[in-house]
């Protein structure tokens, strides 16, 4: 589908020299003089290469059709990472470099899949921004210890190791930022 750079904004994925490219962030610039032109940072769908190009005002561009689909985790062999769609029960395989984050994904977890509507082909896929996992190991928590800012490593179900605070105690329910590495907060029952 063609249209134009002033339908330009983030999250539009595009046809770029023969791939398909996700637009993360855009600046429209109107230079004192010359024309118009349109800054934009995009991210490679299949291999999440990011690059800086700038087009014309009002060139031609090619978009194209994803879809986000939500699939569940199912494991990981050698072929890479499995997944399921929960309503036709298809199942899919994605080389594990293709799914940043996986490590704080738990089997069984839900995992949103990019697929290109026309071929119908997997790109790559996103997991949650946050995950909330329990600590399955780590040194005893000291009380009263929350002052100093000081951490320790601890081992979560999903098999993850992040560093938290020394109150945190094995059997914690925790939120991490998936993206960061980084614990958040600990989450208390409601």
């Amino acid at each position: 589908m063609a249209t134009t750079t002033s339908d330009i904004r983030n999250g539009l994925t595009l046809v770029w020299n023969g791939d398909l490219w996700q637009i993360i962030e855009f600046l429209h610039v109107k230079p004192g003089k010359g024309g118009a032109f349109v800054r934009t940072k995009l991210r490679n769908v299949r291999n999440g290469k990011v690059v800086d190009n700038t087009f014309r005002a009002g060139e031609r561009i090619e978009t194209a059709r994803v879809e986000r689909r939500e699939m569940q985790y199912l494991y990981e062999d050698d072929m890479g990472l499995h997944f399921m769609n929960a309503e036709t029960y298809e199942q899919i395989a994605l080389p594990k470099d293709l799914v940043p984050g996986m490590e704080f994904v738990k089997e069984g977890g839900m995992v949103d899949i990019l697929v290109d509507a026309s071929t119908d082909e997997p790109l790559s896929a996103e997991t949650p921004r946050h995950a909330e996992l329990i600590v399955t190991q780590t040194d005893p928590g000291i009380k009263g210890d929350t002052a100093t800012g000081a951490t320790k490593p601890a081992t979560l179900e999903s098999g993850a190791t992040v560093n938290v605070p020394l109150f945190i105690n094995e059997g914690d329910l925790i939120r991490v930022d998936t993206e960061s590495g980084q614990y958040q907060t600990r989450v208390t029952a409601a």
